[in-house]
């Protein structure tokens, strides 16, 4: 926007100015020669009274025209009678011949832009083939009388009213686009778990009335999701006392096959119901767009297990990038697909066996919107042929127990996804791309 204003009004700014300047330069140029025409009429009464006034003729006015020839912008020639001239000119021509016969002063444009002043001097013969005419040429006025130094001087004008008109459009187009960058970067925080500060207001009034509505709309929804987060916690209240009751009640069949029946299908029931309750809270446990630092899980996760590879005596190597990798998931579900690659290669491959893991930032143009690869291998058996892997690793540490499925769902939902393979330590390889953060 600020972009387009500026390139707006430095073309508006530059077709006035040409408007205006153009003609300015041209009055300049009339204005200069206009002052030459003044000071050639003084050089013409000047050599009037030379001419009327000279004893020895032409002598004496040869002497003046070529002294005031070799100083002014000015040509000066003399037109005697019978055809002869002192001056440069020597051409006498229908202008001087009419001069002469009317007796009357006159001032022709010429063809290269300059004038001609054409005065006949009355001597006080009756004649007036007797009469001598003053012809004084004034040229056009060049770059060195002035006339460059005015256009250069207008120039400079214009440059200076471009460059301000530029700096006010700038700071015009800014006091438009601030507010609104504030509000787009106030926007970008609601998805954080963290309380937004109330939505910065400033600028045109336009912009406050956008600002104050969208205050209005945070609010609102912030209204909706804390009542919907009570609505969940009342619900899950809720189902705990008949869930509770019927396993008091399960508790007294008599036959023990039924009751072992009974108590599974009550587990699955509360698990479902603490799934229900858990997605259900995830806005408020990660924010409405989920991110974390990967590099803080891998590292976390791997202290965890840890201590279990040293009692196994396995070699636990875990490679980790400097700096933080945001990547687009929740730490939580982060760290169970990690959790559920490790128990998988802990479970299914020998003790001593060496597990490595490994964190590569991916790569593209911004590193902060590069994501990661999160790379589990083992030195075990590696995948047997056929076995769906979907259903490998139900853990038995109290976890999911959902395997790789798990795994699975977390990729995609950052936007990666799930790829298995051979690794060169002779076991297997999972590779789990995890997107940017949105």
């Amino acid at each position: 926007m600020r972009r387009q204003l500026r390139l707006t009004v430095a073309a508006t700014v530059s077709i006035v100015l040409l408007a205006m300047l153009v003609p300015m330069a041209v009055l300049v140029r009339d204005y200069a020669l206009e002052d030459r025409i003044v000071q050639a009429a003084l050089e013409v009464q000047a050599t009037e009274t030379v001419v009327s006034g000279a004893e020895d003729g032409r002598g004496e006015v040869s002497t003046y025209l070529e002294r005031i020839n070799a100083e002014g912008d000015t040509t000066t020639t003399v037109f005697f009678p019978g055809g002869s001239s002192v001056g440069p000119d020597e051409t006498v021509d229908d202008r001087v011949r009419e001069a002469r016969r009317t007796g009357q002063a006159r001032i022709d444009d010429t063809p290269d832009g300059g004038a001609r002043i054409l005065v006949p001097v009355s001597l006080g013969r009756s004649s007036a083939a007797e009469t001598p005419v003053v012809q004084v040429d004034v040229a056009r006025p060049g770059p060195g009388s002035g006339v460059l130094r005015a256009y250069l001087v207008l120039a400079l004008l214009g440059l200076l009213l471009l460059v301000g008109a530029i700096v006010l459009a700038e700071r015009l187009g800014r006091a438009f686009t601030s507010p609104i960058r504030a509000l787009a970067g106030w926007t970008q925080t609601l998805g954080e778990r963290r309380r937004p500060e109330p939505v910065p207001v400033g600028g045109p009034p336009e912009v406050q009335e956008l600002g104050v509505a969208l205050e209005r709309l945070v609010g609102r929804i912030e209204e909706l999701l804390e009542r919907e987060r009570e609505q969940v916690a009342d619900l899950s209240h809720r189902l705990r006392t008949p869930v509770t009751a019927l396993r008091l009640r399960i508790d007294q069949v008599a036959d023990p096959v039924a009751r072992v029946r009974l108590t599974q299908d009550l587990e699955a029931l509360e698990h479902a119901l603490d799934s229900v309750v858990r997605e259900a809270r995830r806005s408020q446990r990660e924010g409405i767009v989920a991110q974390t630092d990967a590099v803080a899980v891998v590292a976390e996760r791997a202290a965890f297990w840890g201590a279990l590879a040293e009692d196994q005596g396995r070699d636990l190597e875990v490679d980790v990038p400097d700096g933080p990798v945001p990547v687009s998931a929740g730490e939580e579900d982060l760290a169970a697909a990690l959790d559920v690659l490790l128990d998988n290669a802990f479970s299914y491959t020998p003790e001593g066996a060496t597990i490595r893991v490994a964190l590569v930032r991916a790569a593209a143009p911004d590193a902060a919107a590069a994501g990661a690869l999160l790379v589990v291998e083992d030195a075990g058996p590696g995948f047997p042929e056929g076995l769906d892997v979907s259903d490998r690793g139900t853990s038995g540490s109290g976890s999911t127990g959902l395997g790789l499925s798990i795994v699975e769902r977390t990729a995609a939902a950052s936007g990666g996804g799930l790829e298995l393979g051979a690794s060169d330590l002779g076991g297997a390889r999972v590779s789990v791309r995890l997107g940017p953060p949105r």
